[in-house]
Order: C-alpha cells, then structure tokens, then sequence
C-alpha cells in the first residue's frame, strides 16, 4: 500500500494496512483526489469491497475512531463502554478495563497517570482483590 500511493499518503490519504480513508481540506478538490486515487487502485488491479466503502461522506468511524470535519475523535460507543463496566472482580476484567483505556488514551490527559493502579495491578505477583 505504501508503493502504490506513495504520492497521496499524508497528502489526501491515510493508510492503515488494508484500510484507507481518502481526505480533503477543500470540497471542491475530493473528486480529483478521489479519481487519482482510484486510478491507482486500478492501474495496480487491486480491489475495494463496494461493502466496505462510502463516499461523500462528512464524517465516520476508522480505525475504531470517529472522523471528522474537526479531526480524530473518541468513538462515543467506546466511552460508554467504559462508563457501563461494573468493576473489575478479577485480573481478566481489569486487562479489559486496562486495553478500554489504553486504547482511548489521547483523548484522556494524563491517563496513565489516572489509570496507574490498574496496570500496576497486572503486574503483581500478589492475588487480587478489589477494594
């Protein structure tokens, strides 16, 4: 992917192994962008699943983000997520806790100073036990 659209990648594309998202600043310039992409696409016989693609769209979900007109935002699905978890009973549950955070971590300061116990409790030796 990163041979193919060398040229575009940062430009007006982000790749993220198979998984692409085409961007434009201005509205009018999408089309030309979307054609010199896609005449990649095809100059290198690949193939986009019509299942899997959108087009025209404002905003929506990569990479288990939201895209926006104003940039990268937590999914708000994932945060609820976090909010309805009842607290964690034993080691799995607070892994499960740990990657929820991890994985929204920058859009929470400091989060790893906030979450500090519960990855310190993934590395002790001692049996846990919530309090």
């Amino acid at each position: 992917m990163d041979r193919v659209f060398s040229e575009q990648i940062g430009k007006n594309l982000e790749v993220y192994i198979d998984d692409m998202v085409v961007k434009t600043v201005e509205e009018g310039e999408h089309d030309d962008d979307l054609a010199d992409i896609l005449t990649s696409v095809r100059r290198y016989n690949m193939r986009l699943n019509p299942a899997k693609c959108s087009f025209g769209v404002q905003a929506g979900k990569f990479l288990g983000f939201l895209l926006t007109h104003k940039g990268i935002e937590a999914n708000p699905k994932k945060c609820q997520a976090i909010i309805d978890m009842r607290s964690p009973t034993s080691i799995k549950e607070v892994q499960q806790l740990t990657g929820r955070i991890a994985a929204l971590s920058r859009f929470l300061s400091c989060a790893g100073e906030k979450a500090f116990h519960f990855f310190a409790t993934l590395r002790k030796s001692e049996r846990f036990m919530w309090s």
